[in-house]
This record gives C-alpha cells, structure tokens and sequence, in this order.
C-alpha cells in the first residue's frame, strides 16, 4: 500500500512526502524502489505520540493505515494489537490537532462490521474516534474521515500470496467455507479511493466503496 499511495501521491504533484513506520527493512525496500528527493522516511511508531508530533509539523495530509491486521496473532495478543490499532489511532489524532495538520484519513476495514475479532473490533473502535475527533476539533481546521475496503488484491498478507503458494506446491487451497464470500479491491483502485476521499471529505465521512 505505501508504494502504490506514494507513486499516486507524486504523479498529483505532492511536494513532500513523509513515510512514518517502524519497519526499517520495508523501508529500504521503498527506497530502493522509489528514488525520489521529495519522498523522506522517518523511522517512528504510532504508539509514540512525540514522534508523531514530529512528524506531523508542517504537515497537510495524513494517511493513518499503520495496523496490526493478522487475525490469528491478534487473538493471541490482544494488548498488542489494542496498543496499535486503538491507541495509535487516538495518538494520530491528538498529533494531528497539535500539529494543525488540515486534514487526516484512516484506513479502516470491512471487518469492523459486525467484528468476529479483535482486529475488526478495534477497527470499529478507531472509526469511532476518528468521526469523534472533529468534534474535538472545534472550530480548528483539522477534519477527519475514514476510508473502509475490503480485501485489497495483492497486498501484503493478503490470502493471494496463501493461494499462489498452494499452486506451486500442490498443497490443497485453505478454504474455510465453500459458500463464504469476500470484497476484493485492487491497489490501484484502492489508492484512487483514499485519494479520492480527500478531495471530498468535510470531516467526519466514513467512505464506503461498491466492491464486487
């Protein structure tokens, strides 16, 4: 998702892009890839609040898509992944009104609805703070809004990579139900969508995508 979000960031002309993450290895990997002077690369944590207010001075628009999304792991850490997905959350938003930061998006999930786990139900819980948040907001100008998608094609972790495993080594395909259905969104389609909402948000929007 970083890569894709990047490149769509710069072909619109972004000036400066700042990428916050605490994988040093994926970063490499990033700059490798993309060697672009207005791209810079901060080594940081969404559980570390001063680091984001660092972060996010002089910033216009923040992207939150930083999760613990593993759905067998989250059950078995639960602290971990609620120190992520719901306090990072909380301190995006409290950077970004420190910050003064214009508009901020999170990146949430269709397993927020109706959650059978714990990484869907902190999702929920972080949608409901980032709606919150432009009530704390006030008359300042910071807004937030949420973006939701399904399952994005190809993505790291995604069940693509499980499948494509399968066929190489003859291993029989992990379906856990014959009859269950999932909401598939590409990269590009999912890039055009976060970018998207930020021309159209006004604060506190939780956008939905048609998804076949």
């Amino acid at each position: 998702m970083g890569n894709a979000l990047t490149m769509g960031l710069l072909r619109a002309g972004v000036r400066t892009i700042r990428i916050l993450s605490r994988d040093e290895h994926k970063q490499a990997e990033m700059r490798a890839r993309i060697d672009d002077a207005r791209v810079r690369y901060f080594l940081g944590d969404v559980r570390d609040a001063r680091r984001l207010c660092r972060a996010f001075t002089g910033v216009d628009v923040v992207f939150h898509a930083a999760a613990l999304k593993h759905v067998a792991s989250g059950e078995y850490n639960p602290s971990e992944v609620t120190k992520t997905n719901i306090g990072g959350a909380e301190n995006v938003i409290d950077a970004a009104l420190d910050a003064g930061v214009q508009r901020v998006v999170g990146v949430s999930s269709d397993k927020m609805v109706q959650a059978l786990n714990l990484y869907g139900a902190t999702k929920a819980v972080a949608e409901k703070l980032f709606v919150q948040a432009n009530s704390y907001a006030g008359q300042g100008q910071t807004r937030f809004s949420v973006a939701r998608w399904g399952n994005v094609l190809g993505s790291r972790g995604s069940v693509l990579e499980i499948f494509r495993r399968c066929r190489e080594t003859g291993e029989p395909l992990p379906i856990t139900d014959p009859s269950a259905t999932r909401f598939w969104v590409t990269m590009p389609q999912a890039v055009a969508f976060v970018l998207s909402a930020v021309d159209r948000m006004r604060g506190g929007e939780i956008f939905v995508p048609k998804l076949p």
